[in-house]
């Protein structure tokens, strides 16, 4: 990967020793990491057995069997003949009640923090409030709120009710949200009045007034006022919901196949795909995930800022609460006074473990001596998700947050898969970039086009089997599940995804499978390209898109951000592509633009370039942040 072995993490005697997937494997009676891994396929209905006992999830009734796959792998169902809430498992918590459960910070620096037995009282007190007004189980309830205390609470109350949660980005516009509540029938909607962002009050009143015009059904329109908007007389106060509610003292029983969420997620065209996530599934994975490659254990402090509305929001709620820890929410721009922001969130509540997405962790990096500033020294393991991250930015993090000391865990999993596939735990070696293991429980593989294993070469992403925490199937659309996700090769899971699997047994992302490159019948994955540009002085970050060729089928095209690049950026990108890869792949055209189209989760997203390279229609664009990147770079490609 370009770097020495300096640059890789090596586990110390303590991180091993200490580790919480050591604990799991001692209990499982097996020797280390790869054992264990090999154990969670060979015998997965002891390793799930032993998983619920280790992570306390909590059984109202106990389950009988660990998996039915009578309906086929698309459709297995968990836990069969059980009865849960997953929400008991944070809200009944026998040992650290009085332990700080969430810390929310604003923009403004105030904060709110709650207790776990706070957190239960005001829970159950909003999920009677919403049971008095006739919300009820099974019915799908809209979230838009900015990161905090009563998201969390209404995230919770919602499970605790029975109830389905359908998030939703705290930026999105009006047609966003309404193709996303409309299709599941959603009749409540919880939101706010408004956020702040970099000083500025965004409000939401114009958005809502639309939502409501275009969506007659919904019949319950619950609003967190603030000073600067408070909640409108035509709606019900957020703060009303609990006040003449007598605690709901009891969660509603639910199968482990009972959905939770529905998560909508934009495919490439035509509307969104509503993920069906389920109480047995989600959770449980994301509980296991937080304790084996997280290594998070009751009174670590887990501060990840992220919108309720990906699956990130729920994913990080999970893995902080569902293990005893205590969760730090941010609701503000990361750079916000200055790029400090995020080291004094870390400094203020003496965080344990900080995660970032890797379009952070670049803007980080380009203002490193202001970024680094504040004490880091309380963390000890490092996190990024979301998309791949060049080796360099992965150094440069585990070298400044980390200090040098702190391993960095590279997490990758999706909306339908709940949590990792590919991730890494703190007892191996990490390389740069990349990932040391799959995740137990999940059989995944590296494939060619006949479903064969490859290793030392590019293949698609792959899972041999069902597994906990993937999709129930997309909301009232089984046959897009199906060919979304079984029916490119039948019996294998095809995520999507261009990965790598090296002889020494680590694994690295290359972007979409339907990104990759064919240049002269070479195929390369965007993401290679992406990392030898991101190397060059001045880049911050680069996107690569195939455009077609009369010559060689395509050929390679880039669009870099810069900061203080020099004159002749676009002849050294080409020059450093063709040295590292090759003449055919040197790149035909290099532009340079402000910013590149990214969803709130900060992917870049490659296919809006591509159609607008192409001049073709972009698609479904409700998931972009920034849509006017978009016209900035037709602008420069028709100027050049």
């Amino acid at each position: 990967m370009g770097l020495d072995s300096n640059n890789i993490w090596q586990p110390t005697e303590t991180y091993i020793e200490e580790a919480q997937v050591t604990a799991l494997a001692r209990r499982l009676g097996v020797a280390d990491f790869d054992a264990l891994y090999d154990f969670s396929l060979k015998h997965p209905e002891r390793y799930w057995r032993e998983v619920v006992n280790f992570c306390d999830v909590r059984f109202s009734r106990e389950y009988d069997t660990y998996c039915d796959r009578s309906r086929g792998a698309p459709f297995p169902s968990w836990f069969v003949g059980g009865e849960m809430n997953w929400t008991d498992m944070i809200l009944e918590r026998d040992e650290g009640r009085d332990r700080i459960a969430i810390v929310a910070e604003s923009e403004d620096g105030t904060s709110r923090s709650v207790t776990y037995a706070e957190l239960a009282n005001e829970v159950r007190r909003f999920a009677a409030g919403l049971k008095a007004r006739g919300i009820a189980r099974g019915d799908r309830v809209g979230l838009l709120m900015e990161n905090g205390v009563e998201a969390s609470v209404s995230l919770l109350a919602i499970a605790y009710i029975g109830a389905i949660v359908v998030p939703l980005f705290s930026g999105f516009g009006s047609d966003a949200v309404v193709s996303r509540l409309a299709p599941c029938g959603a009749r409540t909607l919880i939101t706010t009045t408004g956020f702040y962002r970099r000083g500025r009050f965004i409000a939401t009143a114009d958005m809502l007034a639309k939502v409501r015009r275009d969506l007659p059904e919904l019949q319950h329109v619950i609003v967190k006022g603030s000073e600067a908007a408070p909640a409108p007389d035509d709606v019900t106060d957020w703060r009303d919901i609990p006040q003449d509610a007598e605690p709901d003292s009891r969660s509603a029983l639910m199968s482990p196949d009972d959905p939770f969420m529905v998560i909508f997620t934009s495919g490439t065209t035509g509307k969104p795909k509503g993920a069906v996530h389920v109480h047995g599934g989600f959770p449980v994975k994301i509980a296991h995930d937080s304790a084996v490659h997280f290594d998070v254990e009751p009174g670590d402090v887990f501060c990840w800022p992220a919108d309720m509305g990906w699956i990130a929001g729920a994913l990080i709620l999970g893995a902080a609460l569902l293990r005893g820890a205590t969760l730090v929410c941010y609701d503000g721009a990361p750079d916000y006074p200055d790029w400090s922001r995020m080291g004094r969130l870390v400094e203020r509540y003496k965080a344990t473990h900080f995660g970032s997405a890797p379009t952070l962790i670049r803007g980080l990096a380009a203002h490193g001596a202001t970024a680094t500033a504040p004490d880091l020294s309380s963390i000890k393991v490092l996190i990024t998700a979301g998309e791949a991250i060049a080796p360099e930015h992965f150094v440069w993090f585990e070298r400044h947050f980390g200090r040098g000391e702190c391993p960095l865990i590279n997490y990758t999993g999706g909306t339908e898969v709940s949590g990792a596939l590919l991730a890494s735990v703190v007892t191996k070696p990490i390389l740069p970039g990349g990932f040391n293991v799959r995740s137990p429980g999940v059989a995944v593989d590296v494939i060619d086009p006949d479903g064969q294993s490859l290793t030392g070469s590019v293949g698609e992403l792959a899972i041999r089997a069902p597994f906990i925490g993937m999709t129930a199937s997309f909301w009232e659309d089984e046959a897009r599940y199906l060919e979304s996700y079984w029916q490119t090769i039948p019996g294998l899971w095809v995520h999507g995804d261009l990965a790598l699997h090296t002889d020494d047994d680590h694994y690295f992302m290359l972007g979409r499978s339907d990104d990759t490159i064919k240049v002269a019948g070479k195929r390369v994955g965007p993401g290679e390209v992406e990392e030898i540009l991101v190397e060059i002085d001045g880049v911050i970050e680069a996107a690569v898109i195939g455009a077609t060729d009369a010559d060689k089928g395509q050929t390679i095209v880039v669009f870099l951000t810069c900061e203080e690049a020099p004159d002749d950026i676009r002849q050294v990108a080409r020059a450093r592509v063709k040295d590292r890869l090759g003449a055919p792949f040197a790149p035909s055209a290099v532009y340079i633009v402000p910013q590149l189209p990214k969803t709130r989760s900060s992917k870049i997203m490659r296919r809006v370039i591509r159609s607008v390279h192409s001049g073709n229609p972009p698609g479904d664009l409700s998931s972009l942040v920034n849509p006017e990147a978009i016209d900035e770079i037709a602008r420069i490609m028709k100027a050049e």
